[in-house]
């Protein structure tokens, strides 16, 4: 007979309290798996770049087609002519076809990402090009011009009628946005791009006063006779002169009238005539008249006060009460009152409006300085790129690109481009790309190489040749290519940016 332990029924009972605990410590188990799982997926989210839908034009083997910013083929290269997208956020591409290139004659069509032809009440439909004054191209982004019976209106890119189909003509007032030219019976007239009609069709000629199109435009009239009109359909100079400058400031203008030059001002009615040894006046600014005297340049107040002494090859102004002089062929700043400011030692100066600071360069040297405000040269470098609406420039200093603010405060590139899933580092001469949190995701294998850009790419060079990485690091194009005469160098997927920058096309 065993001898061990006597049963006790007692002993066998369930524990409820050891029960209710384990489950308890279950429960906190699973939820903190939970957890954790949702904020691995939530870190796997942020580092996905976040890339907004858009359309971009291609050529291949010979045919031009459309991809979105996701690098997939919307429409299959398998036209003739280039695919024009006038507004790259907008599923709208216009076709030209059956192109004869002995009369220059054309015809037109608009279909979207399903390959269907759009907005077919009409015989063409065209977009609107437009230039600035280095010639660069673009397109006016929110309408297109479209003609029935031989007439011309406007559409946005809904589709819905801005004008009617009743011009001879419309076309863009060149350099200046959101203004276009209509022509009716030999008369031109003005609206925007929103089909507001500005100016009846009761003049010879329109164009803008400044390169702003808020300042209003000069007309003349079939008498031969010039005004102002403003974008508010108000007459600002009456039309009864021989001509007018494009300028203006404070609401004052340079009119010309019976040989003699006069700087008017249309709120107080003041009327001053210039003196004959005036040849031509380049600017205003506030008070200040940036005049020319045989050849040279000085200021005079508007009132005809000489302040600055004809003496300059030239001058622009700047900002302030400083203005941009030319000296002996060299470039300084002086003040208004003709007080140098700045030293003539520079071979250009331009102040960069868009960023508030000055650039110069020096002869025999690559690098410009960045001045200040306060006329301090914060920085020496080659200007990479300047964005305005991120409030960044990238500047080379020595063999180095860095980022700095506005106010020259010297910033990372994981704090200037949040968006960003790669950031471009550099170690022991090589390039590769870190993580936001500075962890390496590509190694330092390159020779060179680009920030991520805005559809979540980046351009790497090995050996010379140039490939292309998505946002995870992973290679879509092997360094193979050779893009040293592109401008700029850029991907959407196995696609990268033509060398005609201007064009704005994408190629294999």
């Amino acid at each position: 007979m065993s001898k061990g332990r006597r049963y006790n029924a007692q002993d066998n009972k369930i524990n409820v309290k050891k029960v209710i605990a384990v489950a308890i410590t279950l429960i906190v188990i699973i939820m903190f798996v939970i957890l954790v799982a949702k904020m691995l997926e939530s870190d796997k989210k942020n580092d996905e770049k976040a890339v907004a839908l858009s359309y971009h034009t291609v050529y291949d083997n010979g045919k031009w087609g459309v991809i979105n910013s996701q690098a997939e083929e919307v429409i299959k290269p398998q036209y003739d002519e280039i695919i024009i997208i006038p507004n790259p956020d907008k599923d709208v591409f216009i076709v030209n076809y059956n192109v004869n290139y002995e009369t220059g004659e054309y015809e037109t069509k608009a279909i979207n990402s399903k390959n269907k032809e759009l907005f077919t009440d009409y015989d063409s439909v065209e977009v609107i090009q437009n230039q600035d004054k280095q010639n660069s191209v673009w397109y006016v982004t929110n309408c297109l011009k479209v003609s029935k019976n031989g007439k011309y209106g406007l559409i946005d890119l809904a589709g819905k009628q801005l004008l009617d189909c009743q011009y001879d003509d419309i076309a863009p007032m060149l350099n200046v946005k959101n203004s276009l030219i209509t022509i009716k019976d030999n008369q031109k007239g003005l609206v925007s791009t929103t089909g507001t009609v500005i100016i009846n069709n009761e003049y010879t000629e329109i164009e803008p006063l400044t390169d702003e199109y808020e300042d209003g435009y000069i007309v003349k009239n079939s008498e031969g006779k010039y005004g102002v009109i403003g974008t508010n359909k108000k007459t600002l100079v009456n039309i009864e002169y021989d001509g007018i400058k494009n300028i203006k400031s404070n609401e004052n203008y340079v009119v010309s009238q019976n040989g003699k030059m006069f700087i008017i001002n249309s709120t107080s009615g003041e009327k001053n005539e210039l003196s004959k040894d005036i040849s031509d006046v380049k600017t205003i600014n506030d008070t200040n008249v940036i005049v020319k005297k045989a050849d040279k340049y000085g200021i005079i107040s508007t009132d005809g006060t000489e302040k600055v002494e004809a003496k300059y090859q030239d001058l622009s102004y700047a900002f302030s009460s400083y203005y941009i002089a030319k000296l002996d062929d060299k470039y300084g700043i002086i003040d208004s009152e003709g007080t140098t400011k700045l030293e003539f030692n520079y071979t250009n100066l331009t102040y960069r409006k868009d960023a508030d600071f000055i650039e110069g360069q020096t002869e025999n040297s690559y690098n410009s300085d960045l001045i200040d405000r306060s006329l301090q040269v914060k920085l020496t470098g080659i200007i990479s790129e300047v964005n305005t609406g991120k409030g960044y420039m990238k500047i080379r200093v020595g063999s180095e690109y860095k980022y700095y603010n506005f106010k020259f405060e010297e910033k990372k590139n994981i704090d200037i481009l949040t968006t960003n899933t790669l950031f471009l580092d550099k170690k022991d001469g090589k390039y590769g790309y870190v993580d936001k949190n500075g962890i390496v995701i590509v190694n330092y294998i390159y020779d060179d190489a680009t920030e991520q850009n805005d559809f979540g790419y980046v351009a790497v060079k090995q050996n010379g040749k140039w490939g292309a990485l998505n946002q995870k690091g992973e290679v879509v194009v092997e360094p193979t290519l050779s893009l040293d005469n592109n401008a700029v160098i850029s991907f959407i997927g196995t696609w990268h940016l033509a060398e005609d920058v201007n064009a704005g096309y994408y190629i294999k």
